[in-house]
């Protein structure tokens, strides 16, 4: 059997290990980059609707979730969301800022894709898809079995990402070769994911599917302010998406649905300055006719505001203000878009990624325990990440 001889090797072809073999290579290291799906990059196409919000430009290490809060700081301080905004802009590829920082691709993410290759063909990286490795062994160097060749080579770096969405090919495979180097996990869970509801809730949600509103959502300290959106199995939208990765089973969730408004005084001052008109008439002044309608008629009786206890408006205030519900659970790692938890940074240096106890292993991407928030963070732990090990390598 042929065996190839490289400087590195990269497991996984997605926005870190890309990054890593465009940063070893155009250092002059001989480098094969290795994907197991037909082409690489498939989460970076599928991102931001198509367009890949490729990075934020608020990235800050109080935006990502890890039990090591400052393990991340050292990677994202020497690759910032501004050199990877240079590298877009050296290709001519246009974004924008959409909401809260968040950049996308004017056009479209395969610009993305297409730009991570032509860097990793200037840097002489020979990448290969549709290749299954089916056994590491490491001796003097990284033995990488493949289904008809084996390589070898003294650096390994491990960038085939989490659990999340498996549909696109996710697997646990750095978490198993982890384990195999006995590399210490976290806990995993799904991330950025929606929520899952039974009973009435669920009923009522079901009858509200598509409606989307501006709401505070909150989840144990984890508090953020964007849009959430009723499904046909519970709630869904970024400030959902958000608070998911805080959230514990068996838990309650908080929905400040009015924002900024006090919705006990202004119910009051309704039923002072309108009370001939139909509570959900003035409901509807801050939320969709339909959601309008479902509040008025679970809190209030089908009569006019002046006919309206100031009890039963205070309760009905209150579930505005701060709407307390209790998740059955989330949709999994199937609509997760990523894994919170994974090989623990204790087991990593912060610098080059390369895990301490096994020399010439790296680990980077969203194998590792640190997890950033929705809106181009976890691709910005990528680059930043995969330069550090590309860097080190």
């Amino acid at each position: 059997m042929k065996t190839e001889q490289f400087d590195v090797v990269v497991i996984g072809g997605g926005a870190a290990g890309l990054m890593c073999a465009i940063t070893a290579g155009q250092r002059g290291k001989k480098v094969l980059l290795l994907e197991h799906a037909e082409k690489v990059g498939k989460k970076i196409l599928i991102s931001g609707g198509g367009r890949c919000n490729f990075t934020n430009l608020d990235v800050r290490p109080e935006c990502f979730l890890s039990e090591n809060q400052h393990f991340c700081k050292s990677a994202l301080a020497r690759y910032t969301q501004h050199d990877f905004i240079e590298l877009v802009e050296r290709h001519g590829i246009a974004w924008h800022e959409k909401t809260l920082g968040q950049l996308f691709c004017d056009d479209s993410a395969r610009q993305i894709v297409a730009m991570l290759l032509a860097e990793c063909q200037a840097g002489g990286v020979d990448v290969r898809v549709d290749c299954t490795v089916e056994e590491i062994t490491h001796a003097d160097s990284y033995r990488i079995q493949l289904a008809e060749q084996l390589i070898e080579a003294p650096t390994l770096v491990l960038a085939t990402g989490g659990l999340s969405i498996p549909k696109m090919g996710a697997t646990g495979f750095a978490h198993r070769i982890a384990r195999q180097f006995d590399l210490a996990m976290t806990e995993t869970r799904p991330a950025l994911v929606p929520f899952t509801f039974e009973g009435e809730h669920l009923s009522m949600m079901q009858d509200l599917s598509g409606l989307s509103l501006d709401c505070i959502a909150q989840a144990g300290s984890a508090q953020f302010q964007e849009a959430m959106l009723f499904t046909h199995r519970g709630l869904s939208g970024p400030a959902i998406l958000q608070i998911s990765s805080s959230w514990r089973e068996g838990q309650e969730i908080v929905l400040n649905m009015l924002p900024g408004v006090d919705a006990g005084e202004r119910l009051l001052t309704s039923k002072r300055d309108q009370p001939r008109t139909m509570p959900a008439t003035i409901l509807s002044e801050y939320f969709p006719q339909r959601l309008a309608q479902v509040f008025a008629a679970q809190y209030l009786k089908p009569k006019a505001m002046a006919e309206q206890n100031d009890k039963a408006l205070a309760s009905l205030a209150s579930t505005l203000n701060g709407w307390r519900l209790k998740p059955s659970g989330t949709e999994g790692y199937a609509k997760a878009e990523v894994t919170l938890g994974g090989i623990d940074t204790s087991e990593l240096s912060s610098k080059t990624m390369e895990a301490r106890r096994v020399p010439g292993l790296f680990v980077i991407g969203e194998a590792v325990d640190v997890t950033g928030w929705l809106g181009g963070y976890n691709f910005q732990w990528a680059w930043s990440s995969g330069w550090a090990a590309g860097m080190a390598v």
